[in-house]
């Protein structure tokens, strides 16, 4: 019996509990003496019974998930011989991998020992040994646990009280997740970029005017020294998403006011979901998109006109991205126009107002908390964009303005410094978490100047 026939099993088990939860809460509704009144719906000491029967067995499933295969591994070694026993611990090691590759079917080698061989069986043994025992155990727990509430299920017993608690609990465990995974990678983050801050200072990060942070092998050899100042990667981050944001927000603010107050049902019906496609179009898409149809055709335009363009333009990846997020954009400011009272638009209507007076006038103000979180949205998702820009616009940091000429991201640094094998030790890795950092930053700024103005302007609306 494997780990998923347990689960299984565990599952039928809860669903029986809840069946004959249920079940025993109308006998005792409907029991000797007459109908007694219950203090809860039958479907909560269902619930009830089923919380008792499935949260206990997944303990004890969730302990020995995480400890089953130590276990076993420290069985399996103390019946090796003592030749391999007294291994050195690399050594040993080795053959624990070994040991593991070849029950989990990745042979590491054409010929086995005998020795290795019978210590994969041994451990298999145990495995299904151990799995079935963990399944009687789950068997017999949610067999008493069952047994259990059946006895305490009377007219008194509060099981919605019960079930809520457990509810409540289960929602702030995972709020608390939520929020210590969150702090985890900021502290993360947050080390690794101090470790990098002493090797290069903060304000040759903050403030250089080049960035090459390619470290060579030996200090004799030309740039051994790197050069680590973020001002390019930063302006090339912002160039290319303040050029998505003049293409999305215009476009899907326009589209979103057409689709709420002008367009008719039947319009509508077909083209928010042909709209809303796009966001579902891999970002790899775009990236060739972008490469082979954007960029080339933005150079011959500028040939034409007399412009130096680059192959690998700011300005092809910023309105291919622009394309991208315009359905954060229309879709989220749709449902917000959507949502304005019907009586603000009628009151302006009413007072002499016309159509578009009363959309400039009256909805995008009382619809603007709404449109300015879906266009924080855009702004995070173009700044978070790296396949486009690594296939259309390169890793080049150049110190410029200029949209037609090529620049790189804080996002497609970081996946260049941290692809392959590297060592964390070196300030080309380290800058990768100084990088996420900054763009952490950069983020929480962006939120709370954007809560700032939701507060606002929804004290003066609602």
């Amino acid at each position: 019996m494997t780990l998923i026939h347990v689960l299984i099993l565990l599952w039928v088990l809860t669903v029986a509990g809840f069946f004959i939860g249920r079940s025993k809460a109308f006998a005792v509704c409907s029991g000797i003496g007459g109908p007694k009144a219950l203090h809860s719906r039958p479907l909560y000491y269902g619930a009830l019974t089923s919380i008792w029967c499935a949260v206990p067995a997944l303990i004890v499933f969730s302990f020995w998930l995480f400890f089953q295969s130590t276990i076993i591994m420290d069985l399996v070694m103390a019946d090796l011989p003592e030749d391999i026993r007294s291994l050195p611990q690399d050594r040993l090691n080795l053959v624990v991998n070994d040991i593991r590759n070849i029950v989990s079917g990745n042979i590491v080698g054409n010929e086995i020992s005998p020795v290795i061989q019978a210590a994969v069986d041994h451990y298999k043994s145990l495995e299904m040994i151990t799995q079935a025992a963990l399944s009687v155990i789950i068997t017999a727990m949610s067999i008493v646990a069952i047994a259990g509430v059946c006895l305490k299920i009377k007219p008194k017993l509060r099981a919605r009280n019960h079930v809520e608690k457990v509810v409540e609990i289960l929602l702030i465990a995972c709020a608390t997740l939520a929020v210590l995974t969150t702090i985890g990678i900021v502290l993360s983050v947050f080390y690794e970029a101090i470790r990098f801050f002493k090797i290069v200072p903060v304000h040759r990060f903050l403030f250089g005017l080049e960035w090459s942070p390619q470290m060579a092998i030996h200090a004799d050899q030309i740039g051994s020294s790197g050069a680590f100042g973020a001002v390019p990667v930063i302006l090339g981050t912002m160039l290319i998403a303040g050029i998505a944001m003049c293409v999305a927000v215009p476009l899907g603010l326009m589209a979103a006011i057409y689709l709420s107050e002008y367009a008719n049902g039947k319009f509508r019906s077909v083209a928010k979901p042909l709209l809303e496609i796009l966001a579902g179009i891999p970002t790899v898409v775009y990236g060739f998109f972008a490469a082979l149809v954007v960029a080339p055709a933005i150079k011959d335009a500028g040939n034409i006109l007399g412009f130096s363009v680059s192959s690998a333009s700011a300005l092809s990846v910023g309105i291919v991205m622009g394309i991208m997020i315009i359905p954060f954009v229309s879709s989220l400011s749709d449902d917000v126009i959507n949502a304005v009272p019907r009586s603000l638009r009628d009151g302006a209507l009413s007072l002499g107002s016309t159509r578009s007076e009363t959309i400039i006038n009256v909805v995008l103000p009382a619809a603007l908390p709404g449109i300015v979180g879906g266009v924080l949205l855009a702004v995070s998702r173009a700044i978070g964009e790296t396949m486009i820009v690594v296939m259309a616009a390169g890793l080049s940091a150049n110190l410029t303005a200029n949209p037609f000429q090529a620049v790189t991201t804080v996002t497609a640094q970081i996946v260049t410094l941290l692809v392959g094998d590297q060592e964390f030790d070196s300030a080309k890795t380290l800058a990768a978490f100084a990088l996420g950092l900054l763009l952490f930053v950069v983020t929480l700024i962006l939120n709370v100047v954007a809560l700032m103005v939701v507060r606002k302007y929804r004290e003066q609306y609602e």
